[in-house]
């Protein structure tokens, strides 16, 4: 009760008139407005009567007029009423009540009084305007305590009253009738017969007068109506009373012993209804409207009836009907509430201190919260035995009795809803989840159904109940699972991973609890409908058997990477393991694992099944389901079946997944074969022998457990060890792309038996066995013997490669991998050509041409040599001043140049001798060539003019070392500045000078020759187009030098020496000082270096001839998994970013150069590497701090190389681009190609869309094709 009720109940009303009110002067008793009995506040939507109360009081007042004709009075309600009623005045409140009150026919004591209403009536229509008061106070409360202590001031008044002229105060209910004194038949505006009103001031109305006084803070005034007093504890009621104390003795004596006990009967349940319904005020629940409802209508009835009532069964049947609605959802969630509120009271202390407050409260009666959230389910269960009760006492031909007995069955079935109810919403938890269809009907109702419905209404109860635990199961998937592991601090499995494994694992299992949740809704609404014989639940099944289909076609499918992801967690994370211990401890996991959850789904597809042919088993003929059961099961099979191939393609993946984590490789020898690539697949595995390696066999022939992926074939021997198999690889894998199929058709040997192959052991009986011609079949006695194997040959094409023999153990066996073998090397072919890094593009096919080692010595003339190019050993693209693309080729013959792409335009511009490089500077217009270990510098407009005029067409080379002694030369820009670096030997130290363009010399005019050596070309003149920069030595052997962004690196017999020309400071690296890599430091010492790139911000790739080798900026490596060995020998390294090239005579490896990860092997005869992006002005790209490199890979080609042609004879070399003629048919042409880079694949289903990307990432950057 709120401050303004508590003030109200015990203030006093003034005498007053019209005129001005105050707290001053207290008036006699006559105006003190009393407390009377208060049954506790009534929510506002429900101040109407009861619906007997309603049906009595018909539209009277809908006759007369009680308002003024708005046309007449220009002001509004509320302005009307806020100008000339003063609502705080009881007389203006009386004079308003009695226009405002809707009065109509009311039977009490079986008599009907017309313009009556009742106390309820009075009550809402005082409270709303009583709330408006307040609210323009500002303290507005919707309870009709002061509504109800206001009309009990009127009735004091005798404003209106009891019709009976009964003493008891007036009620908020429909107990009582009351009518005016002074009210009459006709229009509303006659004048009243009173001429006195009820006067009294209402001072929880009013205003105070002082500016200080709040409601939180009230004045000093007593009178003050917001000041706090006691309030006095409320009447007891009537009804409490016994029965036969308010009747006459004379009408006791009349009734017989059986009416006398009905009346008590009712008169009980009455006077409990209303302890009942204080007890529902407690916990304000939803059932308190019915249940309101019926004590209204039973008050009707008692008020219509008099001392004895006649009729209450009809009251019970009709609100059987009204209970339906709320009582079933209340006592079904019954059982969850407790749990809820256990939980709670064990977890929080607050709650539980709150509990124990609340519990001293006087209306709670010194009961438990439990207690009250029982009263609905315990009280329902009454209503049965007390109807019974009073039908027992009632007379035969009572009308009464027919409604009783229909109650009493309609409450019975109440009471079944209830249990059925609580059943379902128990989710298989719980003593009332594990009903089955037994427990829910009662004997009498099974008595009247057949076996074979019984048997039939069994299973359609076991799927329902089933389809409960199953929905419960996929919400405990997120319950216990997903959401711990998304809240646990410190994380169970690591943030950067955890989003892919709850996907991986759970899929989308909320897709499928939505599906079942809306199946389970349904069957349960067909339940509550047709229980205890449900007629068929097949429509519903069916539906979403058809609207469920895509969603476990996904998770079916993905189940197998599932099982994967949490058994491989379970084994790497012991935090993980231990909190799927955990989970399987809790209470709803019934000993069940993780796995056990994530499979669920797919027996309960096949469940389905089986659950539905014992449906249409146990239906009667005719029944429908007879002819739709088998089309829900043709659609449950054929999903099934659909989900097989998604699920062998899930199984493979994971099996590719097991081998990736099993697979143990020698310390340093590990290779990254990409098996957890997306589009990887695994194409065979079998047994496979090998022979020893000596003829001693002590241990005997090998077993190889062999493995072929669609990139790789590994040969491993496996190790079991605590139910785990580790393979371990016994030679290196091998690249499809370089694996040949040498020899499949050997006839078969025998294993030897001797210790000795060769001494009567397996090679003494070679003869024997391999009598047949090769290819021909075995004897069946040779099929059968356990010791003949059959041989497999296979060429590995690399450096450590060579023939490969390994052994069948029958001829099916060998016939099924040389198959398996032939489609994995197609397939790598097909799917390496459409996902190529590179491709080749040929510049010039037949115009470079060497001796043929196969033609027969002949005599040439002089010249004849002409006629050949000699060996091509450098190359390099240029564009002109005025546009021209050209491109120089550097031969064993000369120097060619002519235009990109057009092989015909070839000419030979140099007539040098072993020329071994070719630079260009083409800011600069300068050429230059390293020929026969002289430095040369051409100006182009000398070697291609772009017309005769041009001025330095005339320009004569300079030459810009002393002597023959220049073994390379290299350029680049460092600091701003273009320099060439040239190296020459003296002893073995390695000298370099440094050398700079001066862009005034260049340009010059050309000078005649002053002397006569000059001018014969005898001697050449000094270089004046370069300055000497620095000159620096080394001592060691130097085989190359790399620009890089600030210094330079030697690549020389130590490593590679880090340089700053500025100071001449130098550093070697790798570091070879730490012991942990003095095996490492002793290998590079072992090999030569060919390269340094960098591979990301921080990071570089040594390149050595054998391996490559991850540093950071200080020389250290960087990475665990130690080198990665090349496929081939690098006779050269080249770099087109974000890629490697390293260049083997046999075959070209393209590599990642972040990843170091094979992406591509271009095959050729006799492969070299002529130009590998330097010696021109080409931009450099940087990789960002993740490994992406922040610009695509240029498409212009960045490595020129050049092949030996096929083995047929070359054309002859056309006249100008070789002179002289007669040679084609004894010389072969190189093939000089270009690499170009491919526009990527992006397929939809594996690959993000080029959009996506904001920088460029290679689809062989995550996976190799």
């Amino acid at each position: 009760m709120s401050t303004l009720e508590r003030n109200f109940t015990t203030s006093t009303v003034a005498t007053t008139s019209t005129l001005a009110t105050t707290h001053s002067g207290l008036s006699s008793d006559k105006a003190t407005i009393q407390e009377g009995v208060h049954m506790g506040p009534l929510p506002m939507d429900e101040r109407q009567s009861s619906g007997v109360a309603r049906e009595d009081a018909t539209n009277s007042y809908a006759d007369d007029d009680y308002y003024d004709d708005d046309e007449d009075y220009p002001y509004s309600e509320e302005e009307s009423l806020d100008s000339f009623v003063n609502f705080s005045l009881l007389s203006n409140i009386a004079v308003w009540l009695r226009d405002q009150v809707p009065r109509g026919t009311h039977v009490k004591g079986s008599i009907p009084y017309p313009r009556a209403f009742t106390g309820k009536d009075i009550v809402s229509t005082l409270q709303p305007r009583i709330h408006s008061e307040l609210d323009n106070q500002g303290a507005a409360t919707n309870s009709r305590a002061i509504a109800l202590q206001v009309a009990r001031s009127l009735q004091q008044q005798l404003f209106f009253y009891e019709v009976e002229w009964g003493g008891r105060v007036l009620q908020d209910g429909v107990e009582d009738v009351y009518m005016f004194l002074d009210d009459q038949e006709g229009p509303a505006d006659a004048a009243p017969d009173r001429e006195e009103l009820p006067t009294g001031v209402v001072t929880v109305l009013t205003r105070c007068y002082s500016s200080s006084c709040s409601e939180a803070s009230p004045c000093y005034s007593f009178a003050c109506p917001r000041r706090v007093r006691e309030t006095p504890s409320p009447a007891p009621g009537s009804l409490d009373e016994d029965w036969a104390a308010h009747v006459d003795r004379a009408v006791l004596d009349a009734l017989p012993q059986s009416e006398i006990n009905r009346q008590t009967i009712i008169h009980k349940l009455i006077t409990k209804e209303v302890q009942y319904l204080k007890d529902l005020d407690v916990i304000e629940t939803d059932v308190r409207r019915a249940n309101r409802q019926l004590l209204e209508v039973l008050n009707v009835r008692q008020r219509e009836q008099a001392l004895v009532i006649q009729r209450v069964g009809d009251i019970f049947l009709e609100i059987a009907t009204e209970f339906r609605n709320v009582y079933p959802t209340y006592v079904g969630h019954l059982p969850l509430a407790e749990k809820r509120l256990k939980d709670e009271i064990e977890a929080n202390h607050e709650f539980r201190l709150f509990l124990e407050n609340a519990n001293r409260n006087p209306d709670a009666r010194r009961m438990e919260l439990k207690v009250f959230l029982n009263r609905p389910a315990e009280h329902l269960q009454r209503y049965e035995n007390a109807l019974e009760a009073i039908a027992k006492e009632t007379s035969e031909g009572n009308p009464d009795i027919d409604f009783l007995l229909e109650a009493v069955q309609a409450f019975k079935n109440l009471q079944q809803v209830c249990v059925l109810q609580t059943f379902q919403h128990a989710m298989g938890r719980g003593p009332t989840g594990k009903f089955e269809w037994h427990n829910l009907v009662g004997e009498d109702v099974r008595a009247g159904i057949v076996k074979h419905e019984q048997k039939r209404q069994n299973i359609i109860f076991e799927l329902i109940k089933g389809e409960m635990q199953y929905v419960r199961d996929l919400e405990n998937i997120d319950i216990m699972y997903v959401q711990p592991l998304r809240a646990a601090e410190p994380p169970i499995v690591p943030r950067d991973r955890l989003a892919a494994f709850i996907t991986d694992v759970y899929h989308n299992f909320g897709a499928l609890h939505a599906h079942h949740r809306k199946l389970l809704d349904r069957l349960h609404a067909i339940q509550r409908d047709e229980h205890p014989v449900i007629n068929s639940v097949t429509a519903a099944i069916f539906d979403a058997a058809l609207n469920w289909r895509e969603a476990y076609m996904e998770y079916i499918t993905n189940y197998p990477i599932a099982e994967y992801r949490i058994v491989d967690e379970m084994a790497n994370n012991p935090a993980f393991k231990e909190f799927v211990e955990q989970c399987t401890r809790h209470p709803d996991a019934n000993r069940l694992d993780m796995k056990n959850f994530v499979n669920r789904p797919i027996p309960r597809l096949a469940r389905y099944e089986l659950l539905l042919k014992g449906i249409a088993e146990a239906s009667a003929e005719g029944h429908e389901d007879h002819e739709s059961i088998p089309h829900v099961v043709d659609v449950i099979k054929s999903l099934l079946k659909e989900t097989q191939p998604g699920v062998a393609s899930a199984e493979q993946k994971v099996e590719l997944w097991r081998y990736n984590a099993n697979l143990v490789f020698k310390p340093g020898e590990a290779v990254d074969m990409d098996l957890l690539a997306e589009n990887r697949s695994l194409i065979h595995t079998g047994k496979l022998l090998r022979q020893p390696d000596t003829g001693f066999e002590w241990s005997g022939w090998s077993e190889l457990f062999v493995l072929l992926f669609d990139n790789y074939l590994v040969m491993t021997k496996p190790k079991e060890k605590d139910g785990l198999t580790k393979y371990h690889v016994n030679r290196r894998p091998i690249p499809l792309d370089l694996l040949t199929l040498a020899n499949f058709t050997d006839p078969p040997t025998q294993r030897g038996t001797g210790l000795l192959r060769g001494f009567g052991g397996g090679s003494s009986n070679r003869g024997d066995v391999t009598a047949n011609t090769p290819g021909s079949m075995a004897s069946p006695e040779t099929a059968t013997d356990a010791r003949v194997v059959y041989p497999c040959t296979m060429l590995h094409t690399g450096r450590l490669g060579g023939l490969y023999t390994v052994y069948a153990e029958s001829a099916q066996a060998r016939t099924e991998w040389r198959e398996k073998l032939e489609e994995a090397t197609g397939l790598r072919k097909v799917v390496q050509e459409s996902n190529k890094v590179f491709e080749v593009e040929t510049l010039s096919a037949d115009t470079f041409v060497v001796p043929s080692m196969l033609a027969p010595p002949t005599n040439h003339s002089w010249n004849s040599e002409s006629a050949f190019t000699g060996k091509v050993t450098c190359s390099v693209p240029f564009t002109t001043a005025d546009g021209r693309a050209l491109v120089a080729v550097g031969c064993a013959e000369g120097v060619w140049i002519g235009f990109r792409h057009d092989s015909r335009s070839m000419r030979r511009v140099l007539h040098l001798k072993m020329v071994t490089q070719c630079a260009m500077l083409e800011d600069f217009g300068i050429f230059l060539v390293l020929a026969d270990k002289s430095l040369f510098a051409y100006h182009i407009e000398a070697l291609v003019p772009s017309s005769p005029q041009s001025a330095n067409t005339s320009q004569t080379p300079q030459k810009l070392n002393g002597s023959k002694d220049v073994h390379f030369f290299s350029v680049g820009s460092l600091g701003g500045r273009t320099l060439v670096i040239y190296m020459k030997k003296k002893g073995l130290d390695s000298v370099f000078r440094v050398l700079e363009p001066v862009v005034g010399k260049i340009n010059e005019k050309a000078k005649a020759p002053v002397s006569l050596s000059s001018r014969l070309g005898l001697r050449q003149p000094r270089s004046e187009w370069f300055r000497v920069y620095r000159d620096f030595f080394l001592p060691s052997e130097s085989y190359d030098l790399i620009f890089l962004k600030a210094r330079i690196a030697i690549l020389c017999t130590k490593g590679f020496e880090i340089m700053d020309l500025s100071d001449f400071k130098s550093v070697t690296i790798p570091q070879r000082d730490d012991p942990r890599h003095e095996k490492l430091a002793k290998r590079c010492e072992s090999c030569r270096p060919m390269g340094m790139f960098r591979s990301s911000e921080n990071e570089f790739l040594l390149c050595y001839d054998e391996f490559g080798l991850y540093v950071n900026r200080h020389g250290d490596p960087s990475r665990t998994k130690g080198t990665i060995e090349w496929e081939g020998t690098a006779e050269h390294v080249a770099w087109h970013p974000p890629y490697i090239l390293i260049f083997d005579a046999r075959f070209i490896e393209v590599r990642h150069v972040e990843n170091g990860r094979l992406c591509q092997i271009i095959p050729g005869n006799d492969i070299r590497c002529i130009w590998d992006g330097r010696g021109v002005a080409v931009p450099p790209l940087v990789p960002g701090p993740n490994g992406t490199w922040e610009e695509a890979p240029s498409q212009e080609a960045r490595v020129h190389g050049v092949m030996r042609a096929d083995d047929a004879p070359a054309p002859a070399p056309a006249q100008g681009r070789a002179a002289g003629g007669g040679a084609g048919g004894r010389g072969v042409a190189q093939q000089i190609f270009e690499l170009i880079p491919t526009v990527p694949l992006y397929l939809p289903e594996k690959l993000s869309s080029p959009t996506q990307h904001s920088s460029f990432v290679h689809p062989a950057l995550n996976g190799s094709p």
